[in-house]
């Protein structure tokens, strides 16, 4: 059983989205304003935001300047909401490398439209000044400092990681913070620390193709839970697949999941630390994304909710700040001392020069405002991506609405195959990420993940096109 209550704007929201689906409020019509809500169910005017802002990104109601929420007009060729159908619950061996090389090696050609890159455009990070910030930092340089910053990392930018733990209510201990090179190392070295070959390891489905890649390179055995593409991972589910197997840990990412974009609630988060808790799992927290918030609040990591030290918290400054400069960071509660023993024996430090510059560039305070620019650039992209896709898509075609992040994740018809699509884009130079990359048994055969986050960019919105009519062209030709 879930131990949860569904917060008041989730209920006001699937109130409202009951109504709009059942056809009571019909297109066009104005949704009553807040300031009326508050007064009629005795909410707060943040969760009347809250509410009406989710069923936005749930492409259901539009905000218009000065004048209110409206239903938006539904389109007959893309339906919000892929299907989610329940995994395999038998653990499975993992080899999923050779088509994740394949498949995304395109990625790296400078004339193919990147909808299949996890990154998003580089002109939204400011790399003039991350370079003045690292050549001021240079220049002040202590040769105290190279030692000393093995193999945790530079004191500077871990006191400022450490501020922004605890403006969320996080309070670390000194030693639990290492800094790693991306956040792919700090995401290897802790599922490293708690896990032997031959362990099973709980992953969502679908899940990242690199967890699936890490669990390949340590013999790992994946057991996949069912993940819903709006609220997260199916926490009865878990609570089963708990009960039937000895699960070493659990790989998650409750934040704008990749592929899905889910986001788990609050309560959800605190139900999912509780659950392993008691099930004495650790939880190994993806949190990459959490920063990409579309929002007036950040979501609170699953960290937040952790009393025992059984959250190993990953992340990094890759997609939200200084792509390439691989600085990531792993806060991994009580698992902290061999999660640094085991850097040392890898990769022994992480290149200081970037931690410096990352450093002297929180310290001169402008990293929220950047943060502001880069969600609300992401925010208008996406939405925009939507509407091309309800445009250019064949009918049938579902597609996530994520609250934050940069990805969507698309159900086509199930003719067509996500795989020969993604080779005949491929001969129109765009990339994208089929399905299969994203469970270790290669389903989801007719979905796909693409990255939206490339705003300002014309090729995106004619890849966008073309990619529909060749899906279009594909379900029409096995009728």
């Amino acid at each position: 059983m879930n131990s949860f209550r569904v917060p008041r704007y989730q209920q006001l929201a699937d109130e409202l989205a009951v109504a709009i689906r059942g056809g009571l409020l019909r297109p066009g019509e104005r949704l009553p304003s807040v300031r009326e809500t508050c007064q009629q169910r005795g909410m707060s005017p943040s969760t009347v935001f809250q509410a009406y802002g989710q069923l936005e990104a749930e492409g259901l109601v539009e905000a218009r300047a000065r004048s209110g929420f409206y239903v938006r007009a539904t389109r007959r060729a893309v339906r919000a909401g892929p299907q989610v159908a329940a995994p395999r619950s038998e653990a499975t061996p993992v080899a999923i490398s050779e088509l994740v090389f394949d498949l995304l090696g395109s990625t790296r050609d400078a004339d193919v439209v990147p909808l299949g890159s996890a990154f998003p455009a580089s002109h939204l990070f400011p790399f003039d000044e991350l370079a003045r910030c690292g050549a001021r930092a240079m220049r002040g340089l202590k040769p105290a400092q190279i030692t000393g910053a093995l193999t945790a990392g530079d004191e500077g930018l871990r006191l400022a990681l450490r501020r922004r733990y605890a403006l969320q209510g996080m309070a670390l201990a000194d030693n639990e913070l290492i800094v790693t090179n991306g956040a792919m190392e700090a995401l290897n070295l802790c599922l490293q620390a708690v896990t032997r070959p031959g362990d099973v390891v709980v992953v969502e489905s679908p899940t990242f193709y690199a967890a699936l890649q890490a669990l390949e390179r340590l013999h790992l055995k994946a057991v996949e839970v069912a993940t819903d593409p709006r609220d997260g991972v199916d926490l009865e589910a878990l609570s089963g697949l708990l009960e039937r197997h000895r699960v070493a840990a659990c790989w998650v990412m409750p934040s704008f999941q990749n592929p899905l974009g889910a986001l788990m609630s609050p309560e959800r988060k605190q139900a999912l630390v509780d659950l392993l808790a008691r099930h004495r799992v650790p939880l190994i927290e993806d949190d990459v994304y959490g920063e990409l918030y579309a929002g007036s609040l950040r979501p609170p990591p699953a960290k937040a909710y952790d009393q025992s030290g059984g959250v190993l918290h990953c992340s990094s400054f890759s997609k939200c700040l200084a792509p390439g400069y691989r600085v990531g960071w792993a806060a991994a509660g009580r698992y902290a001392p061999q999660v640094e023993r085991l850097k040392m024996t890898t990769s022994l430090a992480s290149a200081l020069p970037t931690q410096l510059a990352l450093a002297d560039y929180l310290a001169q305070g402008g990293y929220d405002r950047h943060l502001r620019r880069l969600r609300e650039s992401l925010s208008a992209q996406r939405k925009h991506a939507l509407r091309l896709i309800e445009r250019h898509f064949p009918p049938g075609t579902r597609t996530t609405r994520p609250e934050g992040g940069y990805f969507i994740w698309l159900e086509l018809p199930p003719s067509v195959d996500a795989l020969a699509l993604h080779h005949r884009a491929r001969a129109h130079s765009i990339s994208t990420a089929p399905g299969a990359l994203f469970s270790a048994d290669r389903r989801f055969t007719h979905h796909l993940r693409l990255n939206v986050g490339h705003p300002g960019d014309g090729r995106v919105d004619a890849a966008l096109r073309t990619l529909g009519a060749l899906a279009t062209e594909m379900a029409r030709s096995v009728r």
